[in-house]
Formats: C-alpha cells, sequence, structure tokens
C-alpha cells in the first residue's frame, strides 16, 4: 500500500472521535506500529487535529474533515479521458481498477466538477484486431516486473512458429495498437519485446534478482527498442 493510501485510511480509521491504538492501525494495515508512529507525525505535522500519544491511542475530534478535491475542466478531461482509455486497452484488474478510480473520484468532487466529468466527450474505441488472452497477459506481466518474477512461457511469433521461453519482464509498452512486454529473455540471453496478444501460455516461476546489463535502463541504453 502506498503511504498516501495508508495515511488516508488511518483518517477513515479516526474518524468519529474514537480512541484507537497505533498497535491496531497497524494490525489493520498491515505494517508495524512505528510505521504508525511516523505517518501520525507526519499527519499532525500537516494540521490533522488529532490527539493522543504513544502507547495510549489516538482519536480525531468530529467536525474534521478532507477538502475535496478540487480540479480544473482539464485536469478532469485528462482524468477521465485516461481512465477510459485503461478501460478498453488496459488489462483486466486495470480496468476495473479505473472504474473504481472515477466512482471514488466522483464521490467526492463538488457538484458542479461532477457535473463538468459527465460531460467529458472523449471516447475510445475497442481494438478489434487483437487476439488472445493479451488483457489477463498485461495485468501478469506488469505485476511481474514489479515482483521481479521470472515467467515460462509459450510465444507464437507473426509465422505461427511457437517458442517456450523463459523470461524476466521488465516493462510492457503499449504501441497505439498493442501491447509488447519488455524483456530479459534467457533463450537468447539478451533483451527480446514479445507481443502479448501472442502469448498461448505464461505461468509464474521464482523471483530473479536483477543484474546491471538486464535492467530496463540497460534495455534503453542498448537502443534495442528502436529496432
Amino acid at each position: 500500500m502506498r503511504r498516501a493510501d495508508r495515511l488516508f485510511q488511518i483518517l477513515q480509521f479516526l474518524r468519529g472521535g474514537r480512541l484507537t491504538t497505533a498497535a491496531q492501525l497497524a494490525e489493520k494495515l498491515e505494517v508495524t506500529p512505528r510505521t504508525i508512529y511516523r505517518d501520525i507525525a507526519h499527519l499532525i505535522g500537516s494540521g490533522v487535529p488529532i490527539e493522543g500519544e504513544a502507547g495510549v491511542g489516538y482519536l480525531m475530534r468530529d467536525g474534521y474533515d478532507l477538502p475535496p478535491l478540487m480540479f480544473n475542466q482539464d485536469e478532469i478531461v485528462a482524468l477521465v479521458a485516461a481512465a477510459r482509455i485503461l478501460q478498453t486497452w488496459g488489462g483486466t484488474k486495470m480496468a476495473a481498477a479505473a472504474q473504481e478510480a472515477l466512482v471514488k473520484i466522483d464521490a467526492v468532487l463538488p457538484a458542479a466538477a461532477r457535473q463538468q466529468a459527465g460531460q467529458v466527450n472523449v471516447h475510445v474505441m475497442d481494438m478489434p484486431w487483437t487476439r488472445g488472452n493479451w488483457r489477463d497477459h498485461l495485468d501478469r506481466f506488469e505485476a511481474a516486473s514489479e515482483s521481479q518474477t521470472r515467467l515460462d512461457m509459450t510465444y507464437e511469433d507473426e509465422q505461427g512458429r511457437q517458442t517456450a521461453r523463459v523470461v524476466r519482464p521488465l516493462g510492457v509498452w503499449f504501441w497505439g495498437k498493442v501491447w509488447t512486454a519488455v524483456c530479459w529473455c534467457e533463450l537468447r540471453d539478451d533483451f527480446r519485446m514479445f507481443r502479448l496478444d501472442r502469448i498461448t501460455a505464461v505461468s509464474e516461476l521464482d523471483r530473479f534478482r536483477p543484474e546491471k546489463h538486464q535492467t530496463l535502463r540497460a534495455f534503453y541504453d542498448s537502443g534495442a527498442y528502436k529496432h
């Protein structure tokens, strides 16, 4: 969980004047009490009226609330357009998260801004030229690049020939029509880019330790993406 999300959750737990200990917050948010102490200190330093102390508990008096989110028209258009693009061209989890983000933003926007968001005339066409289970593959490769997990996959090239590959995902790229995964290919012992709609099967293996010549930075420096 990002720190910003955790701070927001702490405010929700403290809302209503209930005395809550750092240990209780740590258990709910799956962090250490020390982390909660630092977060509480940060919130107090930011002007949030939290009362209490370590070992006793914390509370926030009634009447304090987060200020409404304020976006100008250009920002609203950008947020709605980005969410709609992900709903159509993103992975399965990305699309669901984009929809949920729109719902959350809509819930806290002032009435005038909410009306503006509903009137954004930016629409996205589907991608009928893609094939296969590329949405789930996108989620899996994005997650694997974050967790540094090797993947075992079967890949079909432009001529329909299939090969088995073990890869170390480094990131995903969108080219306007298709998504590709940037990987270190253990079969070729080099960088390779794979179209996600040409992957026919994929499964997780073990974690990998990044090596200096196999990172995304090394990929950029090599200029391999230009070919």
